[in-house]
């Protein structure tokens, strides 16, 4: 008889951003070398549809799925630590919630009923959990729920869960509790009261978690666990320290097996399992922590002070300098100062130059500067999707002779549009789910710097852009040395370019970062380090 789907749920307390996402993914990362098969999925409290109408200064990176939901960059997370495809169903807000409410009730599918939160909405989100049971064969489908406990926007899901865990059997259920415990130092003491407040919210809603990792800059002592565990009602075994890690988040996965954190999960919901062998994960973070090389990385953009604005762009630096043995040291350039101070001021030194994407035109021109200053001084660059498109602008304007050359998402009116909107994009309102998104396919060209570091003909690629390459300029462009290296299999579009007589150039349509995981560099990320290094030692 084959064994039931368990479920592990990951609330958090007490503040937010305290790295439930993380701790979810770790302990995916712990279960996949367990031998068991993972699915996870996140549960956003906030009204929004989706991420992808949200500024970067609110929300972060949007990261983007194959099947082209744009999603929580807490996904990223999940996809990097674990071999997990995830799609759609695999991210849940509010807002998804209420709107399928409604259009059942537009329908007349509650039969004249009554619409209310519970059962009407909760049975939404209980539905979510079962989809995505039904479609996958995963041993446990692990679920966070963003926001805080307490927060009166996540009660609904809070809700949804305690009845959840009834239907399918508190047996094949572990409610994984994750809260601050801050150090207050001018008394030398750690405090548990906000821990013990967070578990007693909690229950009053009606779940009782089996397990509390506690965020904590330093070790939990006996004392600290045997209170905690008294008045939140657990084992004191179950008390689990999740500790700042001091080099990289790929610690994370180490320092929960530390406390066993695997082993109670698989012990509360019936699961036998061997101890895992995290020698493949050791190795990657001792590349990280003690490599034998570095690269002076800059990253120019228009969100660069924000950390999770270009995470998965920071992240696949990271892997690619962990395969190449190498420490990825990254410079964060506002596109703006470059404008206004000059390219050679904030960019000479690095070995590599990177622009990510991004919309607007707001530091537009730097970007172009900064572009034009790797061209010429032959230093490495790798631009994602905007990034590809200023590397047309500049080599437009500044080799084929076309000073105004322009997007015609900066300038309308540009007399030389070597970008342009596409045309399926012209007339539309929407700004939600309306780009060309998601994975599609790609044809790349024999004997480029691209099918190099590919090793293949045909490649898939995650989108998330509004203008293209405008095919009239093609020949214009690559009569002059850009060389267009892969188009997309099914419309011929332009995806990417490259300058075969520079030692790394080469701009990408896609989005290239959402397919780079630790042990597995994506190629072009990994070519790219390779040149900064050789960069480094000239």
């Amino acid at each position: 008889m084959p064994q039931p789907t368990k479920y592990i749920f990951v609330t958090g307390g007490v503040v937010s951003s305290l790295g439930k996402g993380l701790a979810a993914a770790s302990l995916g990362t712990l279960l996949e070398h367990r031998g068991l098969s993972v699915m996870l999925q996140k549960f956003d409290p906030y009204l929004n549809v989706d991420p992808g109408t949200m500024s970067p200064f609110q929300h972060g990176e949007v990261y983007v799925l194959d099947d082209g939901a744009e999603t929580d960059l807490d996904l990223g997370h999940y996809e990097r630590f674990t071999n997990c495809t995830l799609s759609k169903f695999n991210n849940l807000t509010s807002g998804q919630v209420f709107e399928n409410v409604i259009r059942k009730e537009r329908r007349g599918e509650y039969l004249g009923k009554t619409v209310q939160f519970i059962p009407h909405c909760t049975d939404e989100i209980k539905a979510r959990i079962n989809d995505v049971a039904l479609r996958t064969d995963a041993d446990i489908i692990i679920t966070e729920i963003g926001g805080t406990v307490g927060d009166i926007e996540g009660h609904l899901f809070l809700e949804a869960l305690r009845q959840f865990s009834l239907d399918v059997g508190r047996e094949n259920v572990c409610f994984i509790h994750v809260t601050l415990l801050p150090l207050i130092k001018a008394a030398g003491e750690i405090k548990t009261k906000p821990t013990q407040q967070s578990v007693a919210k909690l229950r009053e809603i009606g779940i009782q978690p089996d397990i509390i990792v506690c965020r904590t800059e330093h070790d939990l002592d006996e004392d600290n666990k045997r209170k905690i565990a008294m008045f939140c009602n657990v084992e004191k075994k179950n008390v689990v320290a999740f500790r700042d890690v001091d080099h990289t988040i790929y610690e994370c996965p180490i320092d929960l097996r530390r406390d066993r954190l695997d082993r109670m999960v698989c012990d509360k919901i019936g699961i036998e399992s061997p101890t895992p062998d995290m020698s493949d994960w050791q190795s990657f973070v001792d590349h990280i922590i003690n490599p034998t090389h570095e690269v002076r990385i800059a990253v120019v953009g228009k969100y660069i002070e924000l950390q999770d604005a270009y995470k998965s762009i920071y992240e696949s630096l990271t892997h690619a300098g962990a395969a190449h043995d190498t420490r990825v040291t990254i410079t964060r350039v506002d596109a703006e100062a470059i404008e206004k101070e000059g390219a050679a001021a904030h960019l000479s030194g690095v070995n590599g130059i990177l622009i990510p994407g991004g919309f607007g035109d707001r530091g537009t021109e730097g970007k172009i500067l900064t572009c034009q200053y790797a061209r010429e001084n032959h230093i490495p660059y790798f631009g994602i999707c905007l990034g590809m498109q200023i590397a047309t602008i500049e080599f437009a304007r500044n080799v084929c002779g076309m000073p105004e050359a322009n997007s015609t998402e900066f300038d309308k009116d540009s007399p030389d549009p070597v970008i342009s909107l596409q045309e399926e994009q012209k007339g539309i309102k929407d700004m939600g789910a309306t780009m060309r998104l998601g994975a599609n396919d790609s044809n790349i060209l024999p004997g480029t710097k691209t099918a190099e570091l590919y090793g293949k003909e045909t490649i898939s690629e995650r989108h998330r852009h509004r203008y293209e390459f405008n095919p009239a300029y093609r020949e214009q462009l690559e009569s002059k040395g850009l060389k267009i290296s892969a188009v997309s299999a099914q419309e011929g579009l332009v995806e990417v370019v490259e300058i075969p007589e520079h030692p790394f150039f080469i701009g990408a349509q896609y989005h290239p970062e959402f397919q780079s995981k630790p042990n597995n560099p994506h190629p072009i990320f990994s070519g790219f380090i390779a040149a900064a290094l050789t960069h480094s030692s000239q």
